[in-house]
C-alpha cells in the first residue's frame, strides 16, 4: 500500500520492473546462456556402450535372418528397381531383422538418430540392451567415450545382400550396424549370420580384425558387385589391365571383409581381394560399416575421386566407391580412369 498522499503511476510501475528484468538479465545472461546451451544439446552416449549394443543388435538380426531362411518363410516381394534396372527385394528376413536391431538401438539410445535400410511400423518397447559388453571390446576399449547424441548417426543395414538370400547364396549375406559421430565412421559391426562370425571395429581403440599379411598393388583382385555392377568390369580393365582378376560378390559387407584377414574358420567360404570397386549408387548403411572398419585398420574408402563420404544427412553416396587396406590409397585412385557415376 502506498504512502498516505502518494499515487504510485502504473507507467512508472511497469517501467521499474522492466529496468529490473534487464539488470538480472545482464548480471545473468551467461549462465542463462550456458543452461540454454547444454539443454540444446541435450544428452551424450558413451560409444563404448554403443558399440556393445551394435554387436548385440546385429547378432539378434541375424538370429532372425537365418531362422527366416531356415524355414523357407522369405516371403520375398520387390520394392522397386534400381537406376540399373535391378530389382529390389525385401523378405521376412530383412523386416525381421530391421525390427530387432532398430528397436533395440532405439529404445537404448532414444536421443540418437537411426537410419535403416528397411522401414516398419511395429514398435517393440519391451526391446531392451543386455548391459552385457563383450570380453574382447572390454579388452580393447576404454569405457569413458562420451559424445553428444546429436552428433551421432547410426546407420543400420538389417540383411546385407537381398538378393542372394532369396537365391540361398548366404555365404554373402551380413547385418550391418554403423555409428558415424560428425558425419565421420567411428563404429562398424559386420555380422555373419550363417556362420555366425562377427567383425567390430572402433576407430581409434581397437578392433578384432586385422589386415592381411601381404596385398597385390601391380596386379590387385578386385571384387565387385554380381547383381549392381554398371559398367564396373571394364573400368576396372581400363585401370589395372584387361588381365585383372574380377571377382563377382554379393554385399557390400562381405566384399570389405574380403579384404582383411579372416579368422581360419571363416576362410575357407571366403574370397580374398586386394580392392573393392563400385561405380554406380549405393546406400550409406550398405558401406558405412564396412567404412568404419577399413578405418580402424589404417585402410580407406572414398569416392572414386578419392573424396570422403559424409555419414550424415541422406542415405544416397552418389559417387561410387573405392575400398583399400594395406595398398598406397593415392596411388590407385591414380590409376583409376575419369568416370561420373551418376551418368552411369
Amino acid at each position: 500500500m502506498a504512502p498516505m498522499g502518494v499515487r504510485l503511476s502504473p507507467l512508472g510501475v511497469a517501467v521499474f520492473c522492466l529496468l529490473g528484468v534487464g539488470v538480472i538479465y545482464h548480471l545473468y545472461a551467461g549462465a542463462i546462456s550456458t543452461r540454454w546451451a547444454a539443454f540444446r544439446q541435450g544428452s551424450t552416449v558413451d560409444l563404448r556402450d554403443l558399440l556393445a549394443v551394435s554387436v548385440e543388435a546385429a547378432v539378434l538380426g541375424g538370429t532372425e535372418v537365418k531362422k527366416v531362411r531356415d524355414e523357407n518363410g522369405l516371403k520375398e516381394k520387390s520394392k522397386g528397381k534400381t537406376r540399373e534396372g535391378v530389382e529390389e527385394l525385401l523378405t521376412m528376413g530383412d523386416l525381421q531383422s530391421h525390427r530387432k536391431m532398430f528397436n533395440l538401438i532405439s529404445n537404448t539410445f532414444p536421443d540418437v538418430m537411426v537410419n535403416s535400410e528397411e522401414h516398419d511400423n511395429t514398435v517393440d518397447k519391451v526391446a531392451s540392451w543386455s548391459r552385457d559388453i563383450p570380453t574382447d571390446i572390454l579388452d580393447k576399449v576404454e569405457g569413458g567415450k562420451e559424445v553428444p547424441s546429436q552428433s551421432v548417426t547410426v546407420w543400420i543395414d538389417p540383411l546385407d545382400a537381398t538378393q542372394e538370400y532369396t537365391e540361398n547364396l548366404v555365404k554373402y549375406v551380413t547385418t550391418m550396424v554403423c555409428v558415424a559421430v560428425d558425419g565421420k565412421p567411428v563404429i562398424g559391426v559386420i555380422h555373419q549370420p550363417f556362420t555366425d562370425f562377427t567383425a567390430w571395429a572402433f576407430v581409434g581403440q581397437g578392433s578384432n580384425m586385422s589386415p592381411r599379411a601381404s596385398y597385390s598393388d601391380s596386379s590387385p583382385k578386385v571384387i565387385v558387385s554380381r547383381s549392381h555392377s554398371g559398367k564396373v568390369k571394364g573400368f576396372v580393365q581400363d585401370a589395372f589391365g584387361n588381365g585383372t582378376t574380377i571377382i563377382e560378390a554379393g554385399g557390400a559387407g562381405y566384399k570389405v571383409l574380403s579384404l582383411v584377414a579372416m579368422p581360419p574358420s571363416e576362410t575357407g567360404s571366403m574370397d580374398q581381394a586386394d580392392v573393392y570397386i563400385h561405380v554406380t549408387f549405393i546406400k550409406k548403411w550398405d558401406i558405412c560399416a564396412g567404412a568404419a572398419l577399413l578405418t580402424a585398420l589404417g585402410g580407406h574408402m572414398t569416392t572414386l575421386k578419392g573424396e570422403a563420404i559424409d555419414y550424415s544427412g541422406g542415405p544416397l553416396n552418389k559417387g561410387g566407391l573405392v575400398a583399400s587396406v594395406g595398398l598406397d590409397h593415392k596411388a590407385l585412385l591414380e590409376k583409376l580412369p575419369n568416370l561420373d557415376p551418376e551418368k552411369h
